[in-house]
Formats: structure tokens, sequence, C-alpha cells
């Protein structure tokens, strides 16, 4: 037997066991409930302040780590000092001519002009650095600093048909601008 196979078998008794589980509780109740006892009635207002207690953890929690949001805002230019447009095409990326800097934020306004494709950005190691979703009718936009100068590479990371392997687009990120005094 395959593990493929034993994680199958493994997956049809955990959803037998379930619907055995669901089968019992709906042939118990048409049964009338007995009166809890003073225990069991502890025990229920117990487990209802608890419940209230993980709801505002739960709620503190998304606040927490939702806050500092890590998304550029979608609506408006994100207001980065270098504002990249990039449309995806089957079975190919268009970025306008901006030149990019190193250790400067940079926008890169997302969209499509076909159907759906993944825009992934990677470093000449092959690292993706960042991704989002090209699609039509829509630009998402994404800001990212480079590190360092190089050469990079867009890839898509959503299948768009045939030719979708040479969905390869390549690009310079120049050093980094010299401050005025």
């Amino acid at each position: 037997m395959s593990f493929q196979d034993k994680i199958w078998f493994t997956t049809l008794v955990g959803i037998a066991i379930v619907a055995l589980g669901f089968l019992y509780v709906i042939s118990q109740s048409g049964r009338p409930a007995a009166e809890p006892s003073a225990v069991q009635a502890r025990a229920y207002g117990l487990r209802r302040w608890l419940f209230l207690v993980l709801i505002i953890l739960g709620i503190e929690a998304m606040w927490a780590t939702l806050h500092p949001f890590p998304i550029a805002p979608q609506r408006g230019p994100a207001g980065a000092p270098e504002v990249v447009e990039v449309t995806g095409h089957q079975w190919a990326w268009q970025l306008d001519d901006t030149p990019i800097h190193a250790g400067t934020p940079v926008e890169f306004a997302v969209t499509s002009a076909d159907v759906n494709h993944g825009f992934g950005l990677y470093d000449d190691t092959d690292r993706l650095l960042v991704q989002t979703q090209a699609m039509p009718g829509v630009t998402n936009r994404l800001v990212y600093t480079f590190d360092r100068p190089g050469h990079y590479r867009i890839l898509c990371l959503e299948y768009c048909g045939l030719a979708h392997h040479g969905m390869i687009r390549k690009f310079d990120v120049l050093p980094a601008l010299e401050s005025q005094p």
C-alpha cells in the first residue's frame, strides 16, 4: 500500500467516524432533555465565560497582527518615489521604462490585459522576493525596496496557457541614487 493510499484510507476512516457522530447526535435529538444538575449548570456557565474570553482574545490577536497591515493601499497610488506600470499578456510582461534604483521604494502597479497571471519577482539566485496577482480590470499595487543593484526577473506564477513557461521578463536595478546635500 503506497503512502498516498494510506493517507486516502485514513481520510475515509476519519470521515466515517465524523459521519457516525452526526448520525448519533441526530438520533438523540428527539429525546427530551433532563433537567441539568447544579454541577452541570455551573459547568455551562463556565463554558459560556470561557467562550467569551476566547472570542475577545481572538479579536485582540487579529487586531495585533493586522494593525501594521503589510499590503499597500490598493485605491490610488501608494506614494512610492518610483512607479512601474506592469501589464501581463499571454505570454509576456510589459513594463514601462521607469529606471529602478536600489534603496528606493518602487511601486509596481500590476494588471493584466487578458487572463489572470501571477506576478512573481525573483532575484539573481532565483529566490522569490514578492508576488501578487495580475487580473484583468484590476490594478494591484505592490511596493518593494530592492536591497542591492543587479539582475532581476519576473515570472508568471499562475498557469495562463500553453506558453506559460516562457512568460519571463528580465530587468536591471541600478545603484542607489546619491542623496543631495
